[in-house]
């Protein structure tokens, strides 16, 4: 490509960034990086009624976080600014204003009462609203008068009254619509703020984009825009519209689907490289059967051109399991510092325990997330280590505390407390042996034991928690099961 590649996120700051936008985000850089390009980061605040305080933050936090930085825009500035369409009102008016000047756009001064009458005429013949094009053919000067005078107005575009508009979609192809689905929309409310189409347009030219990549549900707003473009006399960005990311059931994904936004999944321990890999197969396949890379070897392989038409199923099981390998896979330093928060939110640790056993956690920290998917189950599963035990699972008392384990705990605490050695080799070979000795399986001797040291019936290898255990505790909980079970 001749022509620099530029590409937009534009977010609305009414919320957390939630999975759809994160995606959009994702396939953004990925275009930008794959072609050499730049991504702009812009904000578009105009709808001060839905902004939510701290919004903006978050969504910067979570882009962050997930590695998608920006090469323009909050922050980091840029040529093309201000990046929040909030401070770029002056901008919008000057070229509203310049479409009323050159009689592509009108002053309409029809009230929300007359609105509502045409609205009611053509509801009662069964047509679906469009306006009645009233003020349309008012005298400039006439309507210049009126405006001077005070009287309230918003600011239409003239849509053609006949023929088609259409553009070629980079997922989709030709898609053409015919102008009568269209009024003469809005371009400027009567507050003076812009309405989204007309602010979009205005700065994705200003701002030099030259792909627009986005959800598919905006493929009805581009036929506005292109209207926009037309009478501005500005040639349109190419246009890709990616596939909806639907439930399980394939209904609209919504928040009665589990966690949908990226620091809800930041907070229950996923990690964002495992994130963007899953949200990288959501609508794109890089051509064979591999599901686990990074965002730098996707980069190398991308290709826009490879996106399904077809909506994405959004499976939040898939994503749990990728989370896992990422877990068990990543530099476990990098797994240590990430899973620290979720350890000192349960008041397992603090600054000077990690400083005075910084070993002794990481060693911890390996050996448990092999067995887990979050960050947050491998601070829950690591509550034994740090904690007395509070009681034993039901289901494994009743399975595995039998009064004739009483005797096999007996047996093992006497055989570890003889050992010249405590560690993975000796410990294990130790309940060989009285498996052998009495004639059962190796896992009738296991699964007691880990009860009686973690409370649970499922944990991480059962010597492995013995030796971080140490000695003193293992030989210790052995002995409070054992007289648990003497005492039923």
């Amino acid at each position: 490509m001749d022509k620099e590649v530029r590409v937009r996120f534009a977010p609305s700051p009414t919320g957390y960034l939630h999975i759809g936008g994160a995606r959009t985000a994702l396939f953004n850089w990925l275009f930008a990086k794959s072609q050499g390009g730049k991504l702009v980061l812009r904000i578009e605040d105009t709808d001060q009624d839905r902004l939510k305080e701290d919004s903006v933050s978050q969504i910067i936090t979570s882009l962050k976080w997930l590695g998608l930085n920006w090469d323009e825009g909050p922050e980091v500035g840029g040529p093309v600014g201000p990046y929040f369409q909030s401070e770029r009102f002056d901008i919008y008016r000057k070229y509203c204003q310049q479409l009323i000047d050159e009689g592509k756009a009108y002053y309409c001064f029809c009230s929300a009462e007359d609105l509502a009458e045409q609205r009611e005429k053509q509801r009662a013949l069964k047509q679906p609203f469009h306006y009645a094009r009233t003020c349309r053919d008012i005298p400039p000067e006439e309507a210049k008068k009126r405006v001077e005078n005070g009287e309230s107005y918003s600011v239409r575009i003239k849509v053609p009254l006949e023929g088609t508009i259409g553009f070629h979609d980079m997922i989709h192809g030709d898609i053409q619509f015919d102008v009568n689905q269209y009024d003469d929309f809005v371009i400027m409310k009567s507050s003076g703020i812009p309405t989204y189409n007309f602010a979009v347009v205005v700065d994705d030219h200003l701002m030099g984009m030259t792909h627009v990549l986005r959800a598919e549900e905006h493929v009805s707003n581009t036929p506005k825009q292109l209207f926009i473009y037309q009478a501005l006399g500005w040639k349109a960005p190419q246009f890709g519209h990616m596939p909806m990311i639907l439930a399980p059931d394939r209904s609209k994904l919504s928040k009665r689907h589990g966690a949908t936004s990226v620091e809800e999944f930041r907070s229950q321990g996923y990690l964002p490289e495992a994130i963007v890999n899953y949200l990288t197969l959501l609508g794109w396949a890089p051509g064979n059967d591999e599901e686990i890379f990074s965002l730098e070897d996707t980069v190398k392989v991308f290709d826009f051109s490879k996106m399904s038409q077809k909506a994405a199923v959004y499976d939040v099981k898939k994503l749990t399991w990728m989370n896992g390998q990422y877990l068990s896979s990543l530099p476990l330093d990098h797994i240590v510092e990430a899973a620290i928060p979720f350890f000192k939110e349960k008041g397992l640790v603090d600054d000077a325990y990690l400083a005075a056993h910084k070993d002794y956690f990481a060693h911890l920290v390996d050996v448990v997330r092999v067995r887990v998917k979050t960050l947050a189950e491998v601070a829950d599963a690591s509550t034994y280590f740090f904690k007395d035990l509070d009681g034993y699972e039901e289901k494994g008392v009743e399975k595995h505390f039998k009064p004739e384990n009483a005797a096999l705990l007996k047996k093992c605490h006497d055989k570890l407390a003889a050992l010249p050695v405590f560690d993975l080799a000796t410990t294990e070979q130790a309940y060989h042996e009285i498996a052998d000795e009495m004639g059962i399986s190796f896992g009738k001797v296991i699964h007691p034991t880990r009860l009686a040291l973690t409370g649970r019936t499922f944990s991480p290898g059962m010597f492995d928690v013995m030796v971080l255990l140490g000695r003193e505790k293992t030989l210790e909980r052995l002995e409070k099961a054992i007289a648990f079970i003497e005492s039923k």
